[in-house]
Order: structure tokens, then sequence, then C-alpha cells
């Protein structure tokens, strides 16, 4: 008679009896095996939040590193500070009455060197809800655009509507230099998309419980809110800061007359003023000091030079060349590129000034003829030469993307 070999129970006696080479398995014991293996993972070295196994910073840079080319300082900024951020999370409930605060983001880098980037890979690896919100569109509560709340109602809907989930998610709010007020001065009028949204923000940014309309905020009125945590997101903010440059060489004083100063500036890397940032030229910039003072974690990303643009053609998991030859098999076609057309593709890109998402712009004038017409044809191997690239990306294409 079939029975399982572990808890001897009789075939009639479970829902489901599983057969092996030389016994049997309820589904009971199936469960309970279950149960125990999680709990060993559980046990192991890497920190687990709720099943979520969480790596070491190392780890998490190495991760980033598969996907996100250079930009070794804010790796490390980044990893630190997710890795912060989810063990104070999982932290025990102890009598110490020490308490671990959260510590938010700012990124500040030229466009196209990889902000959004570096946080979408980020939430990749951690599998928490995660939601890019543009600050543009956010004004004060009462005028036209988004309330400060719609950044919580589109992490809820990225977590299913899990308010528990959202809690611990995490909020990337790009273009934050746009919300910069227009003077170093307080304004004596209302700052209706600029010094108000910063005010709305600090509640949120700083941990307090917010009523969040489940279907924004002005369309539907009689909607029931949802109250959220925000004490346990964690909010990355990026920007570009263009013209940040120029108040950090003031105060670095680096056009400063005599000898003295000279040496000093002989040391001054002029090419990347972004590295010498520091909080007081954000508030130089148009951010209020409280905003700053929610923001502790302030990193810079560098510009990118030709030979990490040349990498981030081939180089990451979802490299743009490996994405046009996974498009091009797709139609059992096989793409392949010469060297000397990568090297004019990021020449191009160079010249315009575009960081990396000049190369998608190139890559796609060069490519829409060939993805236009191979479907069609009975086409097994497509190459792209110089010649062919020179040829389509003619001075039209050229014009179009200087233009924009």
């Amino acid at each position: 008679m079939d029975k399982c070999s572990f808890c001897g129970r009789e075939k009639k006696e479970v829902n489901l009896l599983i057969a092996g080479l030389d016994g049997h398995i309820c589904d009971r014991c199936v469960e309970q095996a279950y149960a125990i293996v999680e709990e060993e993972f559980k046990k192991e070295d890497s920190f687990s939040l709720d099943g979520m196994k969480l790596l070491k910073p190392r780890e998490i840079k190495a991760f980033l590193d598969q996907y996100v080319i250079g930009q070794d300082h804010a790796k490390k900024i980044l990893s630190v500070a997710v890795y912060n951020h989810y063990k104070r999370l999982g932290q025990p409930v102890s009598d110490d009455e020490t308490e671990i605060e959260k510590s938010n983001i700012i990124l500040v880098g030229e466009t196209g060197t990889g902000k959004t980037l570096l946080a979408r890979t980020i939430a990749k690896m951690l599998h928490v809800p995660f939601t890019i919100v543009d600050a543009t569109v956010l004004t004060e509560a009462g005028y036209v655009g988004e309330d400060i709340e719609s950044l919580l109602t589109r992490l809820l809907q990225a977590a299913d509507y899990n308010v528990e989930a959202a809690e611990r998610g995490i909020v990337f709010i790009d273009e934050i230099d746009k919300i910069a007020r227009k003077g170093d001065n307080p304004s004596i009028t209302r700052d209706v998309s600029g010094e108000g949204v910063q005010q709305g923000l600090l509640k949120l940014l700083e941990g307090s419980i917010v009523n969040v309309p489940p279907q924004g905020g002005r369309k539907h009125p009689e909607q029931k809110m949802i109250p959220v945590n925000t004490k346990n997101i964690l909010f990355i903010c990026g920007g570009a800061f263009d013209g940040i440059e120029k108040k950090i060489a003031q105060r670095l004083n680096t056009k400063v007359v005599g000898y003295g100063a000279q040496k000093t500036a002989d040391v001054i890397d002029r090419s990347n003023m972004l590295q010498y940032i520091s909080p007081q030229d954000l508030k130089a910039f148009g951010l209020i000091p409280e905003i700053i003072g929610r923001l502790p974690m302030l990193t810079y990303l560098q510009p990118l030079d030709r030979d990490t643009l040349r990498n981030i053609l081939t180089e990451p998991k979802n490299s743009l060349i490996k994405q046009y030859i996974k498009l091009f098999k797709l139609d059992d076609i096989e793409l392949s590129f010469d060297e000397e057309a990568l090297e004019f593709i990021v020449d191009k890109a160079v010249e315009f000034k575009l960081g990396a998402r000049g190369l998608r712009s190139i890559c796609e004038s060069i490519m829409v003829d060939a993805m236009f017409e191979t479907p069609s044809e009975n086409v097994k191997n497509m190459r792209i030469s110089l010649e062919y690239a020179k040829q389509k990306l003619d001075a039209g294409s050229v014009q179009r993307l200087k233009a924009s």
C-alpha cells in the first residue's frame, strides 16, 4: 500500500502523494520541508528582510557594475546607503533607545550620466516597489499640476496598493533642480512650483504619516485616503543642476587674482567641478536649507569621457549594441557592427555632448532604415560598416540630433 515515507500517512489520509524512485512524500511533508528550508536560508550570512535577500555593499556595487559603466564614487555611496537603509528596517526590536535614521540621497550630474539608471538598477536588484517621479510637474496644493502626495500614489500603484510593501519602497525624484527657488533669498510671493514644492516635500522626506489619494488628488475628491508612513521609504533625488559649476567656482575662488590664490587654483580640476560640490552650493543654487538637511548623502556623477561612452555602447548586460542584435535575432537576422562604425558612433556622441542618451539617438538614426526594410526581405546577415553608418547619419539627421 502506498504511504508517505516521512510521516507514514496512507494515500487516503492526504490530499496528494508524490511518488519517487524508492518512496513517496505527502503534501503536508512537502509544506513542512519548505518551511524548514526557508528557515535555514534566513540563517545565512547575507541579511534577509521578509524573504528579501540583501547583499553586502561590495556585492551591491558588483551588481551595479554589470549595468552601469563607471561612476564608482556614486555606486559606492548608493550601495552603502541602500544597505544601511534596509539593515535598519530589519533590525530586531530592542530596549536600546538608539534609533537609526534613514539617509536619503541626492545625485548631481549632467544629463545622460546615469542617475535614473542607477536608481532603477538598485530597485531591480532589491525587488521592492520603485517609482520615478518628475519634480517638474509638482505644484503646491490647489494649483494646476500634481500634488506632492502624487509621489506616494505612484508608489502605491507600483506596490499593487499593498501599503506595507510601499512603506519600504524607493522613490526616485528626478529633475529636483527644477524646483529650486529663483534666487538665494526667501520668496516674498508664492513660488508655486519652486519653494512651495520644496516645503511640501519636507514632511515626505523626513518621515510622517501622509494621507494619499489612491487615484490622484483632484479628479476624485470623494475618494477615501490611504495613510502611508514615509519613515521607511528611501528617497533618491537626482538633478543636472545646470550652472552649479559657477557656484562651486565662486566658493573655491578659482578666479581670485594673486600668486597664493593661483597656486590653490592650479590644484583644482576645472574640467570636472562637480567633484567639489557641497551642500552650500545646493543652497546657493536655490534649494532651501531644510530640504538639503533631509538629503544628507550628497554625491556626484562624473561627466562621461570618450572611453566610457565606448564601453557603454557594448559592455553592460543591456547595452545598446546587444539590444539591436537581439532585436534582429527575433527576425532570424544575424547583426554585426564593424569596429570603425562603433568608433564613429562614439565620436558623434562626444561631438553632440548628449551623454549616454546621445548614443541611442545616433544609433536610431543609423538603424531605422535597416529595421524598416530587413523584416520584409529575405536577409540572414546584416553588417553595419563605417560607410553605411556615415551614409545613414546624413546632414538632416545630424542637425536634428544637435537640435535635440
